[in-house]
């Protein structure tokens, strides 16, 4: 039996706040009433704000799986083409989705330690003279590898070409907590959902769209009913749902917005970044192998470690789990057994991560794996070293 919180670092769900719990934990009110439109015009205006777009953002009762769906079936129509990036495990249930849709996908193949790389999306669609590739479609965050691919990269190698495709970004493990700018990198349609950065519990799916992607979907031929947009947009510019709405999660995701926007979300990706830095730093005293092997791309929200040869990253998490009450996220597919994936998102700060460090360091040396100690020192002096010049700075505020 194990005394204490779980330590939950995983890349998602991510932990839950308190404040966000006491949020939640209302009564259900009629979904027809003025109290539950004021509700559902702060939960849309405010995820505006988080997708940093003017435009709308529908929010959808599901998981991100059918958030991937509506991004689909309201743009594209059987038969067409589209360019995707295999980062990763999620990339590829992407494209498999897509294909179940009647969609041709052009699979640029990947090692999986890199994000898209811009310059081939170019050049692929350079070579679409006919146009005939209608969205690109791209993981921000790949989840299952820890690396992040540069949106803002990505839609100028798009632009350069004037090509007229669509670009369809997965958000879901990056949206508030890695900076992401819908409206100024022109995404078409953003995909994310509840249980990552908005730090709530599963069962919302969001789509961020333009103008561009709303035109489309008046013209596409693909069959919907419940993640039709347009149903959705109607009854949203009053506040309300089209049909019976997830009010509790609801009431969440306000205060979760609320928390997000009081923190400032250059602060939330500003302690991200810190967060993900002191653990690649651990990780390389340790001697192990981070996955992502473009310092560019290093993601914020998790790093994915290689097991040295011989060791089972699943046996090593077992060891962790039973011995120190901590969930360290699996390998998934192709990596299965290979990385184990530590998460620093949502509600995570230095010491939760030192802790959650500590769990790690201490699990390898149960578990036998070879590695060199010292990995929390050197992710506590990296954090350190930010405080002193954070306090420093405030010194000098303050005497002026």
């Amino acid at each position: 039996m194990h005394q204490g919180r779980h330590f939950l670092q995983i890349p998602g769900p991510s932990p839950v706040p308190d404040r966000i719990l006491r949020a939640m934990d209302m009564p259900v009110i009629d979904h027809r009433s003025a109290e539950f439109a004021a509700l559902g015009r702060a939960v849309l205006e405010g995820s505006q704000k988080v997708f940093q777009t003017k435009g709308p953002v529908v929010i959808f009762p599901s998981s991100g799986t059918g958030a991937w769906e509506a991004a689909i079936v309201n743009t594209l129509s059987p038969g067409d083409k589209v360019l995707m990036v295999e980062t990763g495990h999620f990339a590829t249930l992407w494209r498999q989705m897509a294909g179940r849709f009647g969609i041709e996908v052009d699979f640029m193949p990947g090692d999986w330690r890199r994000g898209a790389d811009p310059t081939q999306i170019e050049a692929r669609l350079a070579a679409d003279t006919a146009h005939s590739i209608k969205a690109v479609m791209v993981v921000h965050n790949e989840t299952s590898t820890g690396a992040t691919s540069r949106i803002a990269d990505i839609r100028a190698a798009i632009d350069r070409t004037a090509h007229p495709a669509l670009l369809m970004v997965d958000t879901i493990s990056s949206l508030g907590s890695v900076d992401y700018r819908h409206d100024e990198w022109k995404v078409d349609v953003s995909v994310s959902c509840s249980q990552k950065g908005f730090m709530l519990p599963p069962g919302l799916g969001f789509n961020a769209i333009s103008e561009k992607a709303r035109a489309a979907s008046r013209t596409n031929k693909m069959p919907r009913s419940y993640f039709d947009w347009e149903e959705m947009l109607k009854p949203n510019a009053k506040g309300f749902f089209p049909y019976t709405p997830a009010t509790n999660l609801l009431y969440g995701l306000r205060e979760a917005i609320a928390m997000l926007l009081e923190e400032g979300l250059d602060n939330v990706f500003a302690r991200h970044q810190r967060l993900a830095a002191a653990t690649r730093a651990a990780v390389n005293q340790w001697g192990l192998e981070v996955l992502c092997q473009e310092p560019s791309e290093f993601s914020p929200v998790l790093t994915a470690v290689m097991m040295p040869p011989g060791h089972d990253a699943d046996q090593f998490r077992k060891v962790v789990l039973d011995n120190f009450n901590m969930s360290l996220g699996a390998g998934l597919s192709k990596v299965a057994g290979k990385v184990f994936r530590i998460g620093h998102l949502g509600e995570c700060n230095e010491l939760t991560l030192l802790g959650a460090l500590t769990g790690v360091e201490m699990g390898l040396s149960v578990a036998g794996v070879p590695h060199r100690p010292g990995g929390v020192e050197a992710a506590m002096r990296l954090l350190e070293q930010r405080d002193q010049r954070n306090a420093s700075s405030h010194l000098k505020v303050v005497s002026t």
